[in-house]
């Protein structure tokens, strides 16, 4: 399946890549045969599938950011964050990272003593369609991940997720 990772690659950047002495180990890495395909005197040879769905969905993603505006959409992610932190924390449930440090965007909390990790998300999504994740590694069945990103940061999500949390929590 295709897919899109942006990258932007200066001219001193392009200059190393066309000088290499060594061949590159893996044809999906050559930044050479994405240069034939798209840098100074490209032949627009075969090189990758276009992740057209991923660039619709990229294009649509930036109009609506340039629409709203960057620190506009800056703001509603931190004005978001702090109505989840202050509703999470009247419920004891504390934050993984120090305030210092955090992201708006992505909420790493403790789950509660005595809350059943798994019961918990799966009442949210069966009852509320709320996802929430779980946490991953060292902290699988310790913390919850809450995101706050782009569309889906707004006060009625928040609202929503702080009611069903109490709600299933008890």
């Amino acid at each position: 399946m295709p897919g899109i990772s942006p990258i932007s690659l200066n001219e001193r950047a392009i200059k190393k890549l066309s000088q290499r002495k060594n061949p590159v180990t893996s044809w999906f890495l050559d930044l050479n045969l994405v240069m034939g395909y798209w840098g100074q005197g490209a032949k627009r040879t075969y090189h990758h599938t276009a992740p057209v769905n991923t660039l619709y969905g990229l294009h649509e993603a930036l109009v609506m950011l340039t629409e709203e505006g960057l620190e506009a959409a800056w703001q509603r992610h931190l004005s978001n964050h702090k109505i989840l932190k202050n509703g999470l924390e009247s419920m004891g449930i504390n934050f993984l990272v120090d305030e210092k440090n955090r992201l708006p965007q992505l909420n790493s909390v403790f789950i509660p003593d005595g809350a059943d990790d798994a019961k918990v998300r799966g009442i949210l999504l069966e009852k509320y369609n709320l996802e929430i994740g779980a946490g991953l590694g060292a902290y699988a069945g310790k913390v919850w991940r809450i995101g706050l990103m782009g569309h889906s940061s707004r006060q009625e999500n928040i609202t929503l997720c702080l009611a069903a949390l109490q709600e299933t929590l008890g």
